[in-house]
C-alpha cells in the first residue's frame, strides 16, 4: 500500500511519466511544470504554495537527506516508486521559499548506440587506463553517457567497477564485471572519502559522479595517473573549458602541478549537449578530443586555447569537433541551420563545414 503521505508527489510524478518529461519542476507561487524535449510545460494552473512543496517532497527524502534539508536548507536525494520508476530529487529555498526539481531516471541502463552519440565515443570504453572527463551543462546527458560507458563495460570485460554518485542515477546488474555502487550521503559521508575509500578496494574502473572540489579532483587525477581508469563529469561547454576549470579550481601557487599531472593522465575530453530535433525529442551534438603528444603539450604549458586544433589533428584516433557533429545533425534533418549555428562553438568552422558538403 502507497504512503499516502506521498500521493502529491505521485499525481504529479504520474503527469511526468505519461508526458515522457524529463523533469518536474516545483516553485512556490507557480503551477507545478514538467520539463519535455527541453519545453517547461504547465500541468495545472493552481499556484503552489512553499509548505505544499515541502510536505510533498520530504516524505520522499531519504534519512541523510532530510537530515541535510533540515539544516542547511538544500538536499539531493533519489526516490523509488513501483509503478512509476526511479527519480532524482533536489529540494531547495529560493527567496526563502520551497522549491523542488525532481528529474526521472530510466529504470534500465542505456545502451551506448541508443544514445545517437557519434561512433567513436564507444572507444571510451575500451581505454585500458586514464582520466575521461565528461562536460556539458545541466540536463546534457552526461550522466546518461557514463552510465551507457560503464554498462559496455560491464557486457564486455570482467573487471571490477566502483562507480560514487550523489545520488545513484542508474542501477547497473553485475553482467560480466562486479559493480560496486557508493551513494554520497548514504554510504559515504562525501565525494573525496568514498574516493579514497574505493581506491583501497582495488578497482579496474572508477566512476566520480561530479568533481566538485579540488580534493576529489586530486584524488581522481592521482588514480588515473596509477593505473586506473576514471570517468568524470563537470559543467563545461567546450574541451578547453573542462580543462581549465580543474587547473582553476586550485589556488595559484598548484595550478602549475595540476596542469602537469592532468597532462600526464588524461586521456579524453568529451563534451555534448541536447538538441531538439525536428521530429521530436531530443539528440546530441558533442566534441571529442583524444588526448596526444600535442594536446599533453599544451596542457602542460597552459596554452589550453589551441586544443581546438588538435581535435583537428587527432581525427584518425577518433577526435571531431563540436560543428562537426552539428553538421551530421543537420544533415541528417534532425536540426535546422538556426540552431546549429546558435550552438556552434566555432561559427566560421561549421560555415566551412557545410560549404564544403554543398560542394559533394
Amino acid at each position: 500500500m502507497s504512503d499516502p503521505s506521498l500521493s502529491e508527489l505521485n499525481r504529479w510524478l504520474v503527469q511526468l511519466v505519461e508526458r515522457h518529461g524529463s523533469d518536474l519542476l516545483l516553485v512556490t507561487d507557480a503551477p507545478a511544470c514538467v520539463r519535455v524535449d527541453g519545453h517547461v510545460v504547465p500541468i495545472g494552473t493552481r499556484k503552489l504554495a512553499s509548505d505544499e512543496i515541502e510536505n510533498a517532497i520530504t516524505p520522499a527524502l531519504m534519512p541523510h537527506a532530510l537530515r541535510q534539508y533540515l539544516e542547511i536548507r538544500i538536499a539531493d536525494s533519489s526516490y523509488r516508486n513501483t509503478n512509476l520508476g526511479r527519480f532524482r530529487i533536489n529540494l531547495h529555498q529560493e527567496r526563502g521559499r520551497a522549491a523542488a526539481t525532481i528529474r526521472a531516471r530510466p529504470t534500465t541502463v542505456p545502451f551506448l548506440h541508443e544514445l545517437h552519440l557519434p561512433p567513436t565515443v564507444e572507444q571510451l570504453a575500451h581505454l585500458p587506463r586514464g582520466l575521461v572527463l565528461i562536460g556539458g551543462p545541466a540536463g546534457s546527458g552526461k550522466s546518461t553517457t557514463v552510465a551507457a560507458l560503464v554498462n559496455e563495460i560491464n557486457r564486455r570485460e570482467a573487471r571490477h567497477i566502483v562507480t560514487i554518485e550523489d545520488p545513484i542515477e542508474y542501477e547497473h546488474a553485475n553482467i560480466r564485471s562486479v559493480i560496486e555502487q557508493v551513494e554520497v550521503g548514504h554510504d559515504a559521508p562525501d565525494f573525496p572519502t568514498a574516493l579514497r575509500a574505493a581506491l583501497r578496494q582495488a578497482p579496474d574502473v572508477l566512476v566520480v559522479g561530479e568533481m566538485r572540489d579540488p580534493e576529489t579532483m586530486r584524488i581522481a587525477v592521482t588514480a588515473a595517473e596509477t593505473g586506473h581508469l576514471v570517468f568524470s563529469t563537470l559543467h563545461t561547454t567546450d574541451v578547453s573549458s573542462t580543462i581549465s576549470r580543474i587547473a582553476d579550481s586550485f589556488p595559484p601557487e598548484r595550478q602549475s602541478s595540476i596542469r602537469q599531472e592532468l597532462a600526464m593522465s588524461l586521456s579524453a575530453v568529451l563534451t555534448q549537449i541536447l538538441m531538439p530535433s525536428k521530429r521530436g525529442g531530443r539528440y546530441p551534438a558533442a566534441e571529442l578530443l583524444m588526448i596526444g603528444y600535442g594536446a599533453r603539450v599544451h596542457i602542460r604549458k597552459n596554452n589550453i586555447h589551441q586544443l581546438h586544433q588538435e581535435i583537428t589533428m587527432t581525427k584518425k584516433a577518433g577526435s571531431f569537433s563540436m560543428e562537426e557533429s552539428l553538421a551530421t545533425l543537420m544533415t541528417q534533418g534532425h536540426i535546422d541551420r538556426e540552431d546549429a549555428m546558435l550552438h556552434a562553438i566555432h561559427p566560421d568552422d561549421l560555415e566551412g563545414i557545410l560549404r564544403v558538403a554543398a560542394r559533394k
